[in-house]
């Protein structure tokens, strides 16, 4: 049989509680940490999810706007391109009955750039300079203003009479005049123009459009009747379209920022290879997103189309989802620390049951070593006492000296032989009462019959210690199931221990009591010495007593008694005001168990 060493069950039951308590639970923080790392990068990709998804409807929301502008914009074209000339004609003002009404929409906005042309030059601003910066902004191919009879006063650049050969330049001997030539260069080259001319007749604008001048405008009137039919709102904040050339064919309200080469891919929307393309643009209060995407007409882009969308919505709806998301990951780190709260609390409890298996392990088999050793105490030690204790009495009685002095000392020699002896023989009747096994013969019958009957026992050596013994009888007779002789010997040994714990005088009182509907209650107090709590907590180890004589196996052999009928014993102590020994009981018979077998 292996004993265990003290020292190395206080370190094993350390070592269990730190790997129990502390290892664990710190897995379970790693693991949740990991989990609520998890879960925010989770919920991070959940709201760049729901961004790209919130962002990808905007852009679906502009490219169904774009193209309906697409639609109305090659419808207008397709009106004013298929809008017959009459043969003979010209453009010539935006009042002509002949033009069409498609083709007014081009002829009025001509005309009206015309007129601010005429109103610069009513103010004096005039100069070749202007008119030639105006004609490139407008794509003019000659832009001019005449005098009454139809020469140029201003022109954008010299005209380009090399279209013409040199008689073409002359008429009746006199050369012709600006107006005259650049009708025979409409008649010839099929470059038009557009007249305005003073209600005074005082003079006159002249603009020319080439085919390409003609493309640019015919476009740029044909998507600003477009954006006009659809009009504001929709989420729109501004919108610009922007040719190839990267002019303003037309816009609606005002961009928050002016569009630089850095923003979008010009040239890889130009060619069709970027179907949209979007970026954030905060300014202020104002949060827009901001989107580009070609403009195509005839299945060929012609220009860009620039969008800026209110995202306020947007941002709204991604700024609760931020915050769901941060609401469930304090919920789930709650519930992580309180599943970590709840397992270390959970296995300190069972750690606690743990541990106390081991004392009662360790108990078992330290009453098991004393029942061998008790055992071999009894055949080893008893018999040779015995003939020793013979032998004292034969020598007390058969050799006694005759001289008295010497007589009295042997005597009293012999009379602390006789007492050691006994002493010895008591303390092998102890162990040998531990040790013993045998089932527990239970019978009903009256505690406080037995206690009065140890009291009667002890109470003249209480007596003459100093001692009173007063009992109070709350409950009689207190029948219950017990084995009698195993019982009075637990109360013996536990009023014994009551009166050494009194080196002068005191009292001990017993009361007999119930508790509940189903245990009887029997307390045993003392006035004596007390115990401290680490003294309570050894009482009931057989290895431990502050006796000076005996071996200290009453209280752990009571207990064991107790035990055996089912009840327990609770101690009640403090140092220097006495200890109660309260013996719980149960009222009625259950399944006893035997004595455990020491040896």
């Amino acid at each position: 049989m292996r004993f265990f060493n003290k020292k190395e069950l206080i370190v094993g039951r350390k070592a269990r509680k730190h790997n129990g308590a502390i290892l664990q639970p710190l897995a379970v923080g790693i693991v949740s940490a990991v989990l609520v790392v998890l879960i925010l990068i989770m919920g991070l990709l959940d709201i760049r999810r729901s961004e790209d998804n919130l962002v990808g409807f905007m852009e679906d929301q502009a490219l169904s706007t774009i193209s309906v502008l697409q639609r109305l914009t090659e419808e207008n074209l397709k009106s004013i391109i298929a809008t017959p000339e009459k043969k003979g004609t010209n453009f010539k003002t935006a009042s002509e009955e002949e033009a069409a009404y498609s083709k007014k929409w081009v002829i009025e906005a001509i005309t009206d750039l015309g007129r601010k042309v005429d109103e610069q030059w009513r103010k004096g601003k005039i100069s070749d300079n202007y008119l030639t910066q105006f004609a490139a902004d407008n794509n003019f191919w000659y832009l001019a203003v005449l005098d009454r009879e139809g020469n140029a006063v201003y022109q954008s650049g010299p005209l380009q009479t090399d279209m013409l050969e040199a008689r073409e330049l002359k008429k009746s001997g006199r050369n012709l005049t600006t107006l005259e030539i650049m009708e025979k260069i409409r008649a010839k080259q099929g470059i038009g123009f557009v007249v305005l001319r003073r209600k005074d007749y005082s003079g006159m604008v002249v603009m020319n459009l080439d085919k390409e001048g003609l493309i640019y405008w015919s476009l740029k009137v044909a998507v600003e009747k477009g954006i006009k039919k659809i009009g504001e709102g929709h989420g729109i904040v501004y919108m610009q379209i922007i040719n190839d050339q990267k002019k303003i064919l037309s816009s609606v309200g005002k961009p928050t920022h002016a569009l630089k080469n850095s923003d979008f891919n010009y040239k890889e929307i130009l060619a069709g290879k970027i179907k949209i393309a979007s970026r954030k643009v905060d300014s202020g209060e104002n949060k827009i997103l901001d989107l580009a995407a070609p403009l195509s007409l005839d299945k060929a882009v012609v220009g860009i189309v620039r969008m800026g969308l209110d995202r306020g919505s947007m941002d709204q709806i991604i700024a609760e989802s931020k915050q769901n998301i941060f609401i469930f990951m304090v919920f789930i780190v709650i519930i992580a620390l309180l599943s970590m709260w709840l397992l270390y609390y959970d296995q300190n409890r069972h750690l606690a049951g743990i541990i106390e298996m081991e004392r009662q392990l360790e108990k078992a088999e330290r009453l098991s070593s004393l029942g061998q050793l008790a055992a071999g105490v009894a055949h080893e030690i008893r018999n040779p006492l015995n003939a020793i204790s013979m032998a004292t009495q034969r020598l007390k009685r058969d050799f006694i000296p005759p001289d008295s002095t010497k007589a009295e000392d042997f005597q009293n020699l012999s009379g602390v032989i006789r007492d050691e002896i006994k002493r010895l023989d008591g303390i092998i009747e102890e162990f040998l009462s531990f040790s013993k096994s045998r089932r527990l013969e239970l019978r009903d019958f009256s505690i406080t019959e037995i206690l009065q009957k140890i009291v009667s026992l002890i109470r003249e050596e209480a007596s003459a210690r100093g001692i009173t013994i007063e009992t109070k009888w709350r409950h009689s007779p207190a029948i219950i199931p017990i084995d009698i002789n195993k019982l009075q010997q637990a109360f013996l040994n536990l009023i014994k221990n009551a009166m050494e714990s009194m080196p002068a005088q005191g009292k001990i009182s017993i009361m007999v009591d119930k508790e509940g509907k189903n245990y009887i209650v029997v307390s045993i107090s003392d006035t004596g010495c007390g115990m401290t709590a680490e003294e309570i907590e050894r009482i009931f180890n057989p290895e431990y007593t502050t006796k000076e004589k005996g071996v200290g196996l009453g209280i752990p052999l009571a207990n064991e008694i107790i035990r055996g009928h089912g009840g327990e014993i609770r101690v009640i102590s403090r140092k220097g005001e006495g200890t109660t020994f309260e013996v719980i009981l149960p009222r009625e018979r259950f399944n006893e168990r035997p004595l455990k077998d020491k040896g």
